[in-house]
């Protein structure tokens, strides 16, 4: 077995419960109102932070209010609106098959399956399961972005790096209930304290729980000097 590799793995239960503790008003961090603004908000986080995305989608939704208006946006101005959010281009293109297959297809609204939305350009199931649990309260599974995987690994709660591989993991081990809210706990302690470059492992909530204390960042990468 790989150095630093274990077997082991956090209590589930007890994760949840500190977290609950630690993140009880944890939520999305992009700004919506309807399931069509976080799936055009969620597209364009890929590769972008969430703050950004918020400083871009007001104007974005005054401009376009609905799948509909997306569709046909003009050649260039979505591209204009969205450009901070980098890979401008590709996202527009996401935006603009999404939008058009909504209204083709589902009449104009979003639609409220994994299968359905997993179907739209753009759409991974990443995206779809942010739009389904934080909207419609039906999550297809967690929330798997480069913080839970991150974390899900640290933990000892899956040991692929395949994002779909580890949502089946944490589906299996974390009740349906927490899925929503699991993600944007891990997510924000991703971002305080079991950061990418180093882990806080003294000021972990989850320290003495964890298998990986001590030993993170990831196999093959070296902790960021002091």
């Amino acid at each position: 077995m790989p150095a630093g590799k274990s077997t082991s793995s956090a209590p589930v239960a007890e994760v949840l419960r500190r977290l609950h503790a630690e993140y009880p008003e944890a939520r999305c961090s992009l700004d919506f109102t309807n399931a069509y603004e976080l799936l055009v908000a969620t597209i364009l986080s890929a590769q972008c932070t969430d703050a950004r995305v918020n400083q871009v989608t007001p104007a974005l939704f005054r401009k376009y209010p609905d799948a509909a208006a997306l569709a046909k946006a003009a050649p260039g101005e979505l591209e204009e609106l969205i450009k901070s959010t980098g890979f401008f281009n590709a996202k527009a293109k996401s935006l603009r098959g999404a939008a058009l297959a909504i209204v083709e297809s589902h009449g104009g609204e979003v639609p409220r399956t994994m299968d359905a939305l997993h179907a739209l350009p753009g759409v991974g199931r990443k995206t779809a399961n942010v739009v389904l649990g934080n909207v419609f309260g039906e999550p297809g599974g967690v929330v798997v972005d480069t913080h839970v995987g991150r974390l899900a690994r640290r933990l000892g709660l899956s040991r692929h790096d395949d994002p779909e591989k580890v949502e089946e993991d944490l589906n299996r081990k974390i009740p349906r209930a927490d899925w929503v809210f699991v993600s944007h706990a891990l997510i924000l302690h991703g971002r305080r304290t079991c950061t990418s470059r180093t882990a806080l492992c003294d000021s972990c909530l989850l320290s003495d729980l964890c298998p990986r204390k001590g030993v993170a960042p990831a196999p093959g990468k070296k902790k960021a000097p002091k």
